[in-house]
Parts: structure tokens; sequence; C-alpha cells
């Protein structure tokens, strides 16, 4: 099981609180943790990844292990605290302004 941390927002949305934990099919990777937090969530289709392009959205950042995955590639193995469930995969979202 991966544990997942969610902002405020999108706990609202998927009506949750607390930490979520998702079963992964494949070998535990960004995309795995996505598809099966949107498999038990189908609310959060779209809200954290284009429903298209499968990319992340814009102000939407990827944690684990106090490293930044936002920008490694999707199909990138997890960190191994986080498979263990040492560690949460986090979601975030980041704000922008002046």
């Amino acid at each position: 099981m991966i544990r997942v941390v969610l902002p405020a927002h999108l706990k609202n949305l998927a009506h949750v609180t607390g930490e979520v934990r998702v079963e992964v099919a494949g070998p535990p990777t960004q995309r795995e943790v996505l598809d099966a937090l949107e498999a038990a969530y189908p609310m959060l289709l779209g809200a954290i990844r284009d429903r298209h392009s499968g990319k992340r959205r814009p102000f939407v950042r990827f944690y684990a292990c106090e490293l930044d995955l936002s920008n490694e590639s999707p199909d990138d193995p997890l960190p191994e605290e986080v498979v263990a469930g040492k560690e949460p995969f986090i979601v975030l979202g980041a704000m922008a302004g002046g």
C-alpha cells in the first residue's frame, strides 16, 4: 500500500480526511500511484493530471522523502521508503503570485 497525502482542496473533492492508501498494480511509480488514486476516487480525474495527455497540471507538485519528483519521469520508480510505506507520496498544490 502506498500512502498518499493530498492538499485540502483535493481531500474535500474526494470526501476524505487524512492520508489515503492505494494499492498499485505494477511497479510503484508516479503513474501507477496516480492511476490507482484516480480509480479509487474518480472525482479526482482531471484535477491532478490532464485527462487527455496525462501530464501533471500546472501548480501541482509531487514530493517524496523531501525530494521534488514533479519533473521526474512518471515511470521512474518511487523511493524505497514510499514503497515500504515509511514515507508518503505527497501531492501538493503550489501557489503563484507576486
